[in-house]
């Protein structure tokens, strides 16, 4: 659990970078309708969690260093208690001092008043440009306010600047506390897994194994982290298979890519098993191939090594496979250097991870791959994707494997967090028996 203390740390180390004379403002995610006056249920803005751990719509957060006395200001609804009676706890203007270490809050209402004058003789004005058109007219219209203001004091800020950059920067290495949310995320969604193979057999279907992951989820106070891919046999095949709807084969794989949600915190597993618990051979094959990829990838996730490392590590392993297996034909040099693995295997080995699945964060810069460092999180998830319409070998048509595991960057070397879910054969196929 992150602590309000965290959160406002968070803030003051971002107005550090910032400077005095700027200030930055954060919106939060608007509540959207799912159909007729349904509501989807809300998830706010992972940069405005971030920064605040505030989870109601209709909030503006205004950070204005060296402002005694009042440097952190969350605008937000008043405490309603008819609108509690029907939805429930509302922090209020009280609570956002009180419950999340703001300097001082106002209601939401008041905001087109109060701003304008919090904003006068600011140097530089920070917020994500172009993330929210509706917010960055606002910007433009309390702009304005001081500008047809009239004395010395009415300036406007004359620089505006996007904030993005620098809080993606912020939230790409984690804390202690972040950390331990997502190594509870990984936990809850390898049980899920486990819970998955155990429930496997011949005749269900796809949805099935997603009522089981819900289940453990629900019943651990999480949720998906994203929505679920299980895809049996030619399904593993489509990379964002999402319809989980066909009954599974007593001869096929299944290949299932669940995360969960943890206080915000997301995992992002995938594990591949036969539907009837035990591999054949050819998919033992395959699947060693994946395996081996996936283990050399991640020797590669140390402190100082470059992003596309691990990638390139998946790459030639894959490649080899595919060689030895005579699903391609040549060298290997030959085949990397012409790509023919990307036939089989045509996405990046991972992602960064934190308050999103695809968490933000640069992979390049300046045409240069990112260095690892100390404390990020992401993934690292090979496959080879065989389908029923390609040019391979018959034999090996059909399947689609994928290994994802999340991993901390740290001084002792990559820790799996998700290490939980069993990936060897023997130790599948026990939990499947079991």
């Amino acid at each position: 659990m992150i602590t309000p203390k965290e959160y406002r740390k968070r803030r003051q180390q971002l107005m550090k970078i910032t400077g005095e004379g700027a200030v930055t403002i954060l919106t939060s995610r608007p509540e959207y309708l799912r159909n007729g006056d349904v509501f989807h249920g809300y998830r706010q803005d992972s940069d405005f969690y971030y920064l605040s751990g505030f989870n109601e719509p209709d909030a503006v957060m205004v950070l204005l260093p060296g402002l005694k006395d009042a440097e952190q200001i969350l605008f937000c609804r008043e405490a309603d208690p008819k609108k509690i009676i029907w939805d429930g706890p509302m922090a209020g203007t009280q609570g956002a001092v009180d419950d999340f270490g703001f300097d001082a809050a106002y209601d939401i209402r008041e905001i087109d008043r109060r701003l304008p004058l919090l904003l006068q003789g600011c140097e530089k004005l920070c917020f994500k440009i172009g993330d929210n058109d509706d917010f960055d007219h606002k910007i433009t219209q309390w702009v304005k306010a001081i500008e047809t203001r009239k004395g010395q004091k009415s300036k406007a800020p004359e620089e505006f600047s996007s904030i993005t950059h620098v809080l993606h920067d912020m939230r790409l290495y984690k804390s202690r506390a972040e950390i331990k949310c997502l190594q509870q995320s990984a936990n809850l969604a390898a049980e899920a897994h486990i819970r998955m193979m155990q429930r496997c057999e011949p005749g269900l279907y796809e949805f099935h194994l997603q009522a089981e992951y819900q289940h453990h989820l629900m019943s651990h106070q999480s949720h998906s982290a994203y929505p679920p891919i299980i895809g049996g046999g030619e399904n593993g095949n489509i990379l964002h298979y999402i319809n989980n709807n066909h009954q599974l084969l007593e001869h096929d794989l299944v290949l299932i890519d669940a995360g969960a949600e943890y206080d915000f915190y997301a995992s992002d597993i995938t594990r591949t098993f036969p539907v009837n618990g035990q591999f054949s051979a050819r998919q033992k094959d395959l699947y060693e191939v994946v395996l081996q990829a996936q283990l050399d990838a991640i020797d590669c996730v140390q402190i100082g090594r470059h992003w596309n490392e691990f990638h390139d590590a998946a790459v030639k392993t894959i490649s080899q496979g595919l060689l030895d297996l005579k699903i391609l034909k040549g060298s290997l040099e030959q085949v990397l250097e012409e790509k023919a693995y990307a036939n089989y295997y045509m996405h990046m080995t991972g992602h960064w991870l934190g308050l999103d699945v695809h968490d933000c964060g640069d992979y390049r810069v300046d045409d240069l791959w990112v260095e690892l460092e100390e404390n990020m999180v992401l993934t690292v998830e090979p496959g080879i994707y065989i389908s029923e319409h390609s040019k391979a070998p018959k034999k090996w048509r059909g399947m689609g494997i994928r290994i994802e595991d999340d991993i901390h960057v740290s001084k002792k070397g990559p820790v799996v967090l998700s290490k939980k879910a069993p990936k060897a054969i023997a130790e599948i196929e026990s939990v499947m028996r079991g």
